[in-house]
């Protein structure tokens, strides 16, 4: 029988990623200080994890702490980092790239996508800054290789976006997985799923305590 849903754990060490797959984890994203809500980690630290886990992986490719628009330098960078997550075997990379008006920055989305192909695109949580999330999600939507949206639904948590999210997975239909996130708990996940009913969710605490 197949699972109701795949539990993406959010992890920033070695061990919370063993831990997390003994827990139950379907998926991990690996970020450094989640302190800043993640930034890339070290190269060493991903080709570990990667190593010593059977479930798939996917990488927060995120320069710095601070807002999402980014300099050109910047975005080469990301693009580095992507290259290597490719040759490190990681499932997927996670991003999102915004300009100056908070709007979603197409062009740079487009092109790290592209530089990240074959390997599966998440946009996070940057999505959730923008003032319009269904025109933000349209146009996403136009974006060729983005598989996944990370998103709280444009609210602090997913059970305040519940109704957002809803209607972004609806616009989404299955040209994108609209993957739940924000304040999500092995507590609250079957309560949320009655909610929303996504086919992902994600969190710190998905699969428990990792600490």
């Amino acid at each position: 029988m197949s699972k109701k849903y795949i539990k993406e754990a959010c992890v920033e060490s070695l061990a919370q990623a063993i831990k997390a797959e003994e827990k139950g984890a379907d998926r991990l994203e690996l970020c450094a200080y989640l302190a800043f809500d993640g930034l890339t980690p070290a190269p060493d630290l991903i080709s570990e994890v990667i190593k010593a886990v059977k479930i798939p992986v996917r990488v927060m490719i995120r320069p710095r702490n601070g807002d999402f628009n980014y300099s050109e330098e910047e975005l080469e960078h990301m693009k580095a980092c992507i290259a290597f997550c490719k040759k490190e075997g990681a499932e997927g990379v996670v991003f999102g790239v915004l300009n100056e008006s908070k709007k979603l920055n197409i062009e740079a989305i487009e092109m790290l996508t592209k530089a990240a192909k074959p390997l599966k695109v998440v946009i996070h949580k940057a999505i959730d800054a923008t003032p319009d999330i269904d025109a933000a999600l349209k146009e996403l939507l136009q974006v060729e290789g983005v598989d996944t949206l990370l998103t709280s639904g444009g609210k602090s948590n997913a059970f305040d976006g519940a109704e957002n999210l809803n209607r972004l997975i609806t616009m989404a239909g299955n040209k994108l997985e609209i993957m739940p996130a924000g304040k999500i708990t092995q507590f609250n996940l079957t309560e949320l799923h009655h909610l929303v009913e996504a086919e992902a969710y994600h969190g710190r605490l998905i699969v428990g305590e990792l600490a």
